[in-house]
């Protein structure tokens, strides 16, 4: 009798839940290679370094990725691969290395009836380097309730991501760091499952050019859904001066006269013959764009106007409505007072995401409209008039310039806090109600000391659970609005038990949720008006900015 009661509790399990909870296997054949991760404390499996593309080399430099090549024998997933090559650089470091397109996997060690819901994270780091290449995705699973597979992977910047001109356009691919990015996109819909992960609830996030990759994947192909994902959050995203190739011919030609290849009759296939080592020597960002003010911008390499992957200007894109509609997230950091001195005196300190790309000693106006024009090579006279007015001489702060924070006040809303307000009502604006948008203000007091305040992209840290986090007690609150928007597309539905409702966004009502240094006063606020003010004409000009 005991049996046949034993028999039928299982039955009615398996058609509540399609199927009992089960252990994901460790080894994972995914046809060209097999895999075997490892189990890590708190239930959850991880699988390191897996190839998604075969090594980018010799011929296949400068060309999109192609899908990796038959691999015999298993595999160890114990060790993450290689980084990819940075810029700038004046030689070879260890650790890093062309051969670089890896994956990082970390999952439940249980299966889920449908799947769990896929993270995919994009690496930020201004397309010239990557910022986050030990981001562990442990801490995050955990706080799903075990209920999300994270994926971290490698993507080419720098010269080897980025490179752009008419040779390359020719006879080689453009944007290529982005087509990695794509690549993994494609890989996580043919191979997840086998993580346990469910390909058709993906969502894609980073932080700063990660953040800018999602608005670019957002809009790829003036907006064309091909289901790779399914949810986006962006954070700290990143608007810097999108070039056309022939903008950008005088990065290749510059680096085909310091490697030598100026002599050849093929520039290309010389650049792609030379010995990476002599690439890493002379991959050097002291190279002014064009028509700015005779200094180098702060990232020299990007992602360009192909008419393929970027048919337009990201502001342009959203404007009409060219991008997926899914449910988003967008914030930045950003201490909203003005005056004042430092966390010592009461006070607080003003700072936005600006202040660790804008050097100290600027001094007076014309060294801050430098700064920008060298930035934005197409602002003009009249606008950087009008910046001036908008962000005027700010705080004082030891060892730098009077205009120092002037500057970086109006460099990091323009590239980072403006255009995170303008993408959330685009949404709506299009008919997805499902927009939110936040503001992390969790202030160190050595940075309220110093003037640099709350560093571009600090929230990075709490989100992933990293020990490195300014204030660890917030990090349970917002990975349980994080965790819950990856589960369900919705930042409240598994929200941590007494956090606030994360109220939606809107062109109107510009609400968005604050996170102070004090959990207990995280909440919602709207944008002040006189950041709305500063922010409507920033946008206002983005497109004529390259934007």
């Amino acid at each position: 009798m005991f049996c046949v009661a034993l028999v039928m509790l299982s039955f009615l399990t398996f058609l509540a839940h399609g199927h009992p909870r089960r252990q994901v296997s460790l080894q994972v054949d995914l046809g060209y290679s097999t895999y075997v991760g490892t189990s890590v404390a708190k239930g959850v499996n991880q699988w390191l370094g897996i190839r998604y593309a075969t090594p980018p080399l010799g011929q296949l430099r400068f060309r999109k990725a192609q899908p990796p090549a038959y691999q015999k024998g298993v595999q160890k997933a114990d060790t993450r691969g290689a980084v990819c090559m940075p810029t700038p650089s004046t030689g070879l470091r260890d650790g890093y290395s062309e051969d670089c397109l890896f994956l990082d996997i970390y999952a439940p060690s249980r299966s889920s009836k449908h799947g769990h819901p896929v993270f995919v994270n994009f690496q930020g780091g201004g397309f010239n380097t990557l910022a986050a290449p030990t981001a562990n995705g442990t801490s995050l699973v955990v706080a799903s309730n075990y209920d999300i597979v994270v994926v971290t992977f490698n993507y080419r910047v720098g010269l080897w991501g980025f490179l752009a001109s008419k040779e390359v356009s020719d006879d080689g691919d453009l944007n290529v760091g982005l087509l990695d990015q794509r690549l993994v996109l494609e890989w996580v819909q043919e191979y997840i499952h086998l993580f346990g992960g469910n390909p058709k609830h993906v969502t894609i996030a980073g932080a700063s050019a990660g953040g800018a990759s999602v608005d670019l994947h957002l809009s790829a192909y003036g907006g064309r859904d091909d289901g790779l994902f399914h949810a986006a959050a962006a954070e700290s995203q990143s608007f810097g001066a999108q070039l056309t190739v022939a903008q950008s011919q005088y990065q290749y030609d510059h680096l085909v006269n310091r490697v030598g290849c100026n002599h050849s009759t093929d520039t290309l296939a010389c650049l792609r013959s030379v010995d990476v080592e002599l690439l890493a020597t002379n991959n050097l960002i002291d190279l002014p764009t064009p028509g700015g003010a005779g200094g180098p911008p702060t990232y020299m390499f990007s992602n360009v106007i192909d008419d393929n992957f970027t048919t337009d200007y990201t502001y342009n894109l959203y404007a009409e409505g060219k991008f997926v509609k899914v449910p988003v997230i967008f914030g930045y950091v950003l201490l909203v007072a003005l005056p004042s001195v430092s966390l010592l005196t009461g006070q607080r300190d003003d700072t936005n995401e600006g202040t660790i790309f804008t050097p100290k000693n600027i001094n007076n106006l014309t060294a801050m409209n430098n700064f920008l024009k060298n930035n934005w090579v197409k602002l003009t006279s009249d606008q950087l008039a009008q910046i001036d007015i908008y962000w005027p001489k700010a705080q004082q702060f030891p060892d730098s310039g009077e205009y120092w924070r002037a500057a970086a006040n109006a460099y990091g809303e323009m590239r980072y806090n403006c255009p995170g307000i303008y993408l959330s009502g685009q949404f709506p604006k299009y008919g997805v109600d499902s927009s939110w948008n936040y503001h992390w203000d969790v202030l160190d007091p050595d940075n309220a000391i110093s003037g640099y305040g709350v560093t571009h992209t600090s929230e990075f840290a709490s989100i992933w659970g990293s020990s490195s986090a300014p204030d660890s007690s917030l990090t349970p609150t917002i990975q349980g609005y994080w965790t819950s928007f990856i589960r369900s597309k919705d930042p409240n539905k598994y929200r941590l038990a007494g956090s606030p409702v994360w109220e939606t966004f809107s062109a109107l009502s510009q609400q968005r949720i604050h996170f102070p240094n004090n959990v207990s006063a995280v909440g919602m606020e709207n944008v002040p008006v006189d950041q709305a003010k500063r922010c409507a004409y920033a946008s206002s000009i983005g497109v004529s900015i390259n934007q």
